[in-house]
């Protein structure tokens, strides 16, 4: 879901009146960049031979430049003790932290996992900040030539001898073509969008709450998986996988061939000694899923028939379009999605009761008042919804890492520092740390569910840069931003929509997974309205009891509900 997933032709952005808020406080300059002087030195320092970028805005000044922090280490002992703290000891976001610490800069040099046999050079400039990380999308330059997945590219055996949309530069002829067939993807799709979501949508729900019945508890990871690759192909192909030879396959196969992918930066939590010979030093034998791969590529072209007629239009071959459209919505689209919900459940669901009926009754209230339908129009109105999403998407981004090479010589600026980097070096940034720069984000490190609302939450969206690039900027065949990014969001508060204008609230337990969260639902408290009534069901899953019913009328039910508000205003 990060440079290649799939641009959904709506703005998301709109104006949001200001309610109560958590707000960051203001940043100390203006979002303009200009080239100043070039940095005069003394003979005694280094000759400047570029101009730096400075912020413009009172009290801005010109920062110093430091030679970048870090050590690399010895060759081969080096990136082993790296990779050795990043998976085993310490763990991604304290191997980060704890060398900003040490060298007292988020810019340090540092070695990047995988290493070994599969990674020739693990060498990178980690950048750590809400300010140096943009520079990672500034394809004036870097370039993102094979960097999808960082220093290591997986085998063109996987997708089928094609290097895919991901991991092309900019700068390379078939990256707008292919983008423009995304986008092309997108468009033709719009009109199937919110049907297909509802509709599969309210069929996972509905297996979710038999399961909790049943059994006390239910995974939402499975049938999660199932839904995503349902709607996807649903809604983008007009294809119920169900009725063709893919059958519900399609999760399990996708898995198994995204772990081939990227087994080399994933962690099962077995003991290093186990773990980095089996995923970290070798790579895994393509010829093990090509069958898999291959059952995933023949459902893909046998059904993108109108996509791939546009694909020969725009001069690509209907075998390289099939690899591509695989890709984009197996790997980026339905991957984002499986790791997205995960978070979204997680977070919402530790958030509490108060959080998750302010949801339902904005919800609910929304479509009430739009005739009992759901529209885009309505969806702009659910401003709580929409800054939930946005926050999820800031504290927990699904792809956290992104890399880009310089090409050619310019300075980085940190908040406290600039840095000169050369051409050719590789750039590496761990996004949730950018994405929760104290420097910026007020409360930096919480959940704030109300953050982006408002004015001060619309200028904090600039710093929301999940899709390959602020959120307030949009893609184009002539950057790497998410192609999906406006749909991504867009079928997240459709999730949550479907949460909440079912239930009141849910309680959960979270684990660990390779990726995202695992979630299991141990409680849902709903209220459903029977059509053409004055009734209304009230139900509780909860436990290991079997759901109970009751009709009430809806005076009795608005007591019921008021006298729940008065409740969690004493209890919050």
């Amino acid at each position: 879901m990060a440079s290649a997933s799939p641009h959904f032709p709506i703005s998301l952005h709109a104006r949001l009146h200001q309610t109560t808020t958590a707000r960051s406080t203001p940043l100390k300059f203006s979002s303009t960049r200009v080239l100043t002087r070039p940095i005069k030195a003394s003979t005694s320092e280094t000759p400047p031979d570029l101009a730096v970028e400075t912020r413009t805005g009172s009290g801005s000044k010109d920062l110093p430049i430091r030679t970048i922090p870090g050590s690399y280490g010895l060759p081969i002992i080096g990136p082993l003790k790296d990779r050795n703290d990043y998976f085993h000891k310490q763990k991604p976001e304290e191997f980060f932290k704890s060398r900003i610490r040490k060298y007292n800069s988020t810019v340090f040099r540092v070695n990047m996992p995988p290493g070994g046999f599969i990674a020739d050079n693990p060498q990178v400039v980690a950048l750590l900040d809400g300010k140096s990380f943009p520079v990672l999308f500034d394809v004036d330059k870097v370039e993102k030539k094979d960097l999808f997945t960082g220093t290591y590219m997986p085998s063109t055996e996987l997708t089928g001898g094609y290097r895919i949309l991901s991991y092309l530069d900019p700068s390379e002829p078939n990256h707008a073509k292919l983008k423009s067939l995304l986008f092309h993807l997108l468009k033709s799709s719009r009109n199937r969008i919110f049907p297909e979501f509802k509709a599969t949508y309210s069929e996972l729900f509905d297996s979710i709450e038999k399961e909790l019945a049943a059994n006390g508890k239910a995974d939402f990871g499975g049938p999660g998986d199932a839904a995503a690759f349902n709607f996807l192909s649903r809604a983008m192909y007009g294809k119920d996988p169900a009725d063709t030879k893919l059958g519900s396959d399609a999760p399990s196969l996708i898995t198994k061939w995204v772990f081939f992918n990227l087994h080399p930066l994933l962690t099962l939590g077995l003991p290093s000694i186990i773990e980095d010979p089996l995923l970290h030093t070798f790579r895994l034998p393509s010829a093990l899923v090509k069958s898999d791969y291959q059952r995933l590529y023949e459902f893909f072209l046998e059904s993108s028939g109108e996509i791939l007629v546009e694909a020969e239009k725009l001069g690509i071959s209907r075998e390289e379009a099939a690899h591509n459209l695989l890709f984009a919505t197996c790997f980026n689209t339905w991957g984002g999605m499986k790791i997205l919900f995960s978070n979204l459940v997680k977070r919402v669901g530790r958030a509490g009761t108060k959080l998750q009926i302010r949801l339902a009754e904005e919800i609910r209230s929304v479509i009430k008042s739009n005739g009992g339908e759901l529209t885009m129009g309505g969806i702009e109105q659910m401003e709580l919804t929409k800054s939930v999403v946005f926050e999820c998407l800031r504290f927990e981004p699904p792809v956290p890492a992104q890399y880009a090479r310089a090409k050619k010589d310019f300075v980085i600026e940190s908040h406290d520092a600039a840095f000169r980097v050369k051409a050719g070096e590789m750039l590496y940034g761990y996004q949730p740390l950018a994405t929760r720069d104290p420097k910026i984000f007020e409360r930096a490190e919480e959940f704030v569910p109300e953050r982006f609302l408002g004015e001060e939450g619309e200028r904090l969206l600039q710093h929301v840069v999940w899709s390959n690039g602020p959120q307030t900027e949009n893609p184009t065949v002539g950057n790497k931003q998410c192609a999906g990014k406006d749909f991504v969001v867009l079928v997240a508060r459709l999730f949550l929509i479907e949460i909440f204008r079912r239930y009141d609230s849910f309680d959960i337990e979270v684990g660990s997974s390779p990726l995202g969260s695992s979630v299991t639902f141990t409680g849902i408290h709903m209220v459903g309205y029977k059509a053409n009534e004055s009734m209304m069901t009230v139900r509780n899953i909860a436990g290991r009891k079997q759901p109970s019913s009751r009709s009430i009328s809806r005076q009795t039910y608005e007591n019921l509900r008021k006298q729940r508000q008065r409740n969690l205003q004493t209890r919050f």
